[in-house]
């Protein structure tokens, strides 16, 4: 029989490409069936050397960044509740907060961010985190939603010194990302008893996660807005309410109509002692 004359170059490439083959792995052949060579024996410890007494040691090095290191759950929950509990005073709480490493949203967030308003005001508003603005500037409602909240509550005679503003996460979560369930309840004890040393006569908490979190609600804020609820801090019960937050209302407008119905609730609310 007559061999079959070798294909050509071109018929190679042709061939090659009919099957999948449309890259190199490399520039030089390689061939993938003679014995790989033996791998060389790891070299001996190097003996050990007698450390200078009169040079300081070298610095150890953390093996994670300190974003990463956490305090276990359980832990550092209970740390947050002792040390909000023996907080006597606002500044108090402020400064426990300042030194607390139980959260690690402090280690990613510039900074703290406590509370904006009069403290002696009779109605406290709570959010849930802050965001870019407010971690930049120190302080709550700062930005879009910030400028929102302030024309919400000057439609019903107030303003930032006649309220006092705070949220429940005071540390910004890295990009606004939802805070997880484990950071809520590590600062839960911090912002209850900032609650219980402003001591107002009316509540308001804005969104869903700050409702649920302070409230005890499981329902969403549809279902919970504009309805009353008893909230205690342990030396007495305040009344509360749960609204639109500013920033879900410059997403979804439509919701301002039933926003105003809540704000007018509230107004009433505080109208017989200052008539």
């Amino acid at each position: 029989m007559t061999p079959e004359p070798a294909p050509t170059l071109q018929q190679l490439l042709a061939f090659y490409l009919e099957a999948g083959v449309d890259c190199a792995l490399g520039d030089a052949p390689i061939n993938r069936l003679e014995e790989p060579e033996p791998v060389p024996a790891p070299a001996a410890p190097r003996p050990s050397v007698a450390l200078n007494p009169l040079r300081p040691p070298p610095l150890a090095m953390p093996a994670v960044p300190r974003s990463e290191i956490t305090v276990a759950p359980d832990a550092a929950i209970a740390s947050a509740r002792e040390a909000a509990r023996t907080a006597p005073t606002l500044e108090a709480l402020r400064a426990l907060m300042e030194t607390f490493d139980g959260c690690a949203l402090k280690h990613t967030a510039t900074r703290l961010v406590f509370a904006d308003g009069n403290p002696e005001a009779r109605v406290m508003f709570v959010g849930e985190a802050p965001g870019r603005d407010e971690d930049i500037e120190g302080l709550p409602f700062v930005g879009r939603s910030g400028k929102l909240l302030d024309r919400m509550i000057a439609a019903i005679g107030l303003d930032r010194s006649k309220a006092y503003i705070a949220n429940v996460i005071p540390w910004r979560p890295p990009g606004n990302r939802t805070p997880t369930p484990q950071e809520t309840q590590v600062c839960l004890p911090f912002i209850q008893r900032h609650i219980e040393l402003v001591n107002p006569d009316v509540l308001v908490t804005l969104g869903n996660p700050s409702t649920q979190a302070l409230l005890g609600t499981r329902e969403g804020i549809m279902r919970t807005r504009g309805k009353w609820i008893d909230y205690d801090t342990g030396t007495r019960t305040i009344r509360a309410v749960a609204t639109f937050h500013p920033a879900y209302l410059l997403r979804s407008p439509s919701y301002k109509r039933l926003s105003w119905q809540d704000l007018r609730a509230i107004a009433k609310v505080l109208q017989p002692a200052t008539a």
